[in-house]
């Protein structure tokens, strides 16, 4: 059990907050709505700031929806339609094993305001826990991340490659009050979640790709990266790290698409 837990809840954390929940919603929301046209509204690129009537708004969400869309759902109350959207997209057998169906929308906002910190609430994840065992590789007194566990966020990475980053991108501006109302609730009742959103991609960005073994130390009951400059990274880059540098280069391209989306700047450049 020790063991499992250095790795159990990474990748569902990352995938789950910033992609995974998202899409499902997304792709479902837009088959059902395929002919509405996209939300309207001026987005500027980084770095100078976007216009905005709201001081301290770095990036925006666009104003104004087109007026044959459905209104979202309030934010005590997205759990229900959130979970039929992703049964209706994925199963309810799938959901029901990997989703946590409670609070779904106030675990995804938590979760993504946690990563660029040293700790994600275990607690507040909205994914469960990956299933199977984490592998080591090497003797007892030199261990290494096992690069079998790789294989096992094969289906999560195949997922997010396949997402449409605009129609994701529509999706989230549609139910962005949700998220928004989660965000203030969650003690920040002056900020804004998307400027936060554009944060925590731009660390997960900033994941170094790491070649070869990954070393790792046990100092007490958890296992750590041996690298110091690993383990003194944020939660969200030690994530990706654990997932192994093939995935982990899928995510990050996904997550460049999305926040080219999001803040309607297509040629952003990731700085390492």
């Amino acid at each position: 059990m020790q063991r499992e837990a250095f790795m159990d809840k990474a990748f569902w954390w990352v995938a789950g907050a910033v992609v995974v929940v998202i899409a499902a919603a997304g792709i479902y929301y837009y088959k059902s709505h395929k002919n509405a046209s996209p939300p309207q509204g001026q987005l500027l690129p980084p770095p100078a700031p976007a216009a905005s009537e709201e001081p301290g708004i770095r990036h925006p969400i666009p104003a104004g929806t087109a007026t044959d869309e459905p209104a979202p759902p309030e934010l005590n109350d997205s759990d229900g339609p959130v979970r039929d959207t992703l049964a209706g997209v994925f199963g309810a057998k799938a959901i029901e094993q990997f989703l946590v169906p409670q609070s779904i929308i106030r675990h995804i906002v938590a979760t993504v305001d946690n990563l660029p910190r040293k700790k994600v609430a275990v607690e507040l994840r909205p994914i469960k826990p990956t299933p199977g065992k984490t592998l080591t590789g090497g003797a007892e007194d030199a261990l290494t991340l096992g690069a079998e566990n790789y294989a096992r966020y094969a289906p999560l990475v195949q997922l997010a490659r396949a997402a449409d980053s605009k129609q994701l991108t529509r999706i989230y501006f549609h139910f962005y009050p949700d998220f928004q109302q989660a965000y203030e609730n969650l003690g920040y009742p002056s900020q804004y979640f998307n400027d936060r959103l554009i944060e925590v991609i731009d660390d997960l960005l900033k994941t170094p790709d790491v070649k070869g073994p990954i070393a790792l130390a046990q100092p007490r009951v958890f296992y750590e990266y041996k690298d110091r400059d690993l383990e003194a990274r944020s939660a969200g880059q030690k994530l990706l790290i654990r997932m192994g540098p093939e995935n982990a280069q899928v995510i990050k391209a996904k997550l460049l698409e999305i926040r080219s989306a999001v803040i309607g700047h297509e040629k952003t450049q990731v700085k390492h």
